[in-house]
């Protein structure tokens, strides 16, 4: 799951809990707009978590030039 999806899975979530006024007897859309939101939530910590590993483990050596004087 990409950064993108994620966010997106929390906007459609917020909207459908807060900001959608319809009501069905078959579907809670309340209950939908959380269950998006958490995974939502879950897959951002995932992908920052596993991005935060791979950005630790490619550092590069760092090369210190000396001036000769003569």
């Amino acid at each position: 799951m990409g950064i993108v999806i994620c966010i997106g899975m929390l906007a459609v979530g917020a909207i459908l809990t807060l900001a959608v006024d319809f009501n069905t007897d078959a579907v809670n859309l309340d209950v939908v707009g959380l269950v998006l939101m958490a995974a939502g939530l879950i897959g951002l910590s995932v992908y920052v978590s596993i991005f935060k590993r791979r950005r630790g483990q490619a550092a590069a050596p760092v090369v210190v030039e000396e001036e000769r004087r003569l």
